[in-house]
């Protein structure tokens, strides 16, 4: 199966770490975030990528163009560049990753729309490049196979921020609740697609949470698998520092290779 990752956005909440380059490759330990999810995935037997760039996209394509050298020693002969010799190797080197620049002002499911060439008639796997999760993916596909729809999102619970105060009926305060799970459930990408999904995608200015969404739930063409463990984005400086937090702890929960 392959692994279609969404990293063409701005970034621009983000924008102390995003201006140089694009959100998903702002590290956590070292490593971009994409990095993250992937090795997350690979762990999982998900290790053929598409990566939709956009945004400062040739960032993202020297990275992985230039992985090899930036991370193991190696012998050369200069003016032959085919004569590099690598000394070790890494797990990564058994990825197959595929970098499209989707342009730099397309929207999630216009990104999608560019790569179709690249699925072919298989279901895909399709997530965003900045949020980091432990879901398992063999029960997410599990999932999705069993319903047989064209579409499958992992949904979640989210925390409150804050403490829940409860009162009775007469504006007495009765108990405390520190930081609640709430009630409803909500989309945190990590999506199993089958092909059609590609009719309900139009053009650039498509946005796959807005009317494909729509169209595919009015249809009964969409389901959801609820994931109940480890989800967090990284939209915000201080979602950054909390997930480096997590890595430098050494329990960082989508940590599973």
């Amino acid at each position: 199966m392959k692994a279609v990752l969404l990293a063409g956005g701005l970034g621009t909440r983000m924008k102390e770490e995003t201006e140089f380059r694009p959100k998903p490759m702002v590290e956590i330990g070292g490593k971009p975030v994409l990095w993250h999810i992937m090795k997350m995935l690979s762990h999982q037997g998900i290790n053929d990528f598409i990566v939709c760039s956009g945004y400062k996209s040739e960032y993202i394509k020297s990275y992985f163009a230039n992985y090899g050298t930036a991370n193991l020693d190696y012998t050369i002969t200069l003016g032959h560049p085919d004569s590099i010799t690598f000394h070790g190797s890494h797990d990564e080197f058994e990825w197959n990753v595929t970098v499209i620049d989707t342009g730099l002002d397309t929207m999630t499911g216009g990104r999608i729309k560019r790569i179709e060439e690249f699925i072919g008639d298989e279901s895909f796997f399709c997530t965003y490049g900045d949020g980091i999760a432990d879901v398992d993916i063999s029960r997410l596909v599990e999932h999705h196979e069993k319903h047989g729809k064209l579409a499958t999102i992992t949904t979640t619970q989210l925390r409150s921020r804050f403490g829940v105060v409860e009162t009775d009926e007469n504006g007495l305060v009765t108990a405390f609740r520190e930081k609640p799970l709430v009630s409803d459930l909500v989309n945190i990408g990590y999506f199993i697609f089958e092909p059609g999904v590609f009719e309900y995608l139009e053009n650039d200015a498509t946005v796959l949470e807005d009317r494909p969404m729509r169209d595919l739930a009015r249809k009964g063409e969409i389901a959801a698998f609820v994931h109940s463990g480890f989800w967090q984005p990284m939209d915000t400086q201080r979602e950054y520092q909390e997930l480096n937090r997590l890595w430098q702890s050494g329990n960082a929960p989508w940590k599973l290779w």
